[in-house]
């Protein structure tokens, strides 16, 4: 089994974990933001402590980076922060299971990006998958109860909007982590993935302390007061970034979404097993589409 498909599996892993901390601390301990924002900060200083370790034990040098690098980094680290936000409020409104399934809207979405951006043709099979997944999300956004038609429940609803935010943020994220990994002179994949985390770490956790410095003062003071739970999200998000990084060295980041597309059988046991929720047949039917389309995208050229 090739490394890439390894890493993304494993990514998937260590992300399911940390969105089930997400999960519980913006319940009640943090806002939305302030649970984006501790998976940042708790995850700075571990992914500079071991980009600097790295280096030193394999004895490279610093890896030289250019103004493109800083240009991919830091888009991606502000589409990343947009997007773990949106994934973060949408747990407030469906279930974790079907909250992280809207959020994999990103893999059809990363390969319309990969069009606009760097000119991938996508074919036939390609588009039929795209349309399959929207289908599977549509079902999805479909809430029940309310008021106007059921196409406007399915499309005018803020799980949905957030969900597809989510995976379109992500997608931009995934394409600027690449792009910043390839433009570090190395050729060393793991290098060139911790010092482009280290980097974008560093840039979110400023940046977001700077925001919340200006308009929410008393949510520093939560996230420190939350850290016994808050640093296992730092250290369960480092893990996952750290493999979505290095396999973003080695294949294409649609490639990788889509083995990444484990996740989503990850996150329905941790739906049933941790916070007892249940699968509705309908919500199911969604799930498995949505599943489909990315298989679909995976194996079809």
């Amino acid at each position: 089994m090739d490394a890439w498909i390894i890493l993304s599996i494993a990514a998937a892993g260590f992300q399911t974990l940390r969105f089930m901390l997400q999960k519980t601390l913006s319940m009640g301990a943090l806002s939305a933001m302030g649970a984006t924002y501790a998976r940042f900060a708790y995850a700075m200083p571990l992914a500079a402590v071991l980009a600097a370790a790295y280096l030193l034990w394999s004895g490279a040098d610093f890896p030289a980076s250019s103004v493109r690098f800083w240009l991919f980094a830091l888009s991606g680290g502000l589409a990343q922060i947009l997007a773990t936000w949106c994934v973060v409020a949408l747990f407030a409104r469906r279930n974790f299971a079907v909250g992280i399934t809207f959020k994999k809207t990103e893999v059809v979405q990363t390969a319309l990006v990969g069009l606009i951006v760097l000119g991938d043709r996508i074919g036939a099979p390609g588009m039929g998958a795209i349309i399959l997944g929207l289908a599977g999300v549509l079902i999805l956004s479909d809430m029940p109860g309310g008021d106007g038609a059921p196409w406007r429940r399915r499309i005018l609803n803020p799980a949905a909007g957030l969900g597809l935010l989510s995976g379109a943020f992500f997608a931009i994220s995934a394409v600027g982590y690449r792009g910043a990994t390839l433009e570090i002179a190395s050729n060393d994949p793991l290098a060139r993935a911790l010092v482009t985390l280290a980097a974008v770490t560093a840039a979110q956790t400023c940046a977001m302390t700077v925001w919340l410095a200006w308009r929410d003062r008393g949510e520093l003071v939560r996230v420190l007061a939350a850290r016994r739970t808050a640093i296992w999200m730092g250290i369960t998000g480092l893990g996952g970034s750290l493999c979505w990084f290095t396999a973003f060295t080695l294949q294409s980041a649609a490639y990788v979404f889509a083995v990444g597309q484990v996740e989503v059988i990850f996150s329905l046991a941790a739906s049933v097993l941790f916070f007892g929720e249940r699968i509705s047949a309908r919500e199911a039917l969604g799930i498995a589409l949505i599943t489909l389309s990315v298989v679909i995208v995976a194996i079809v050229p």
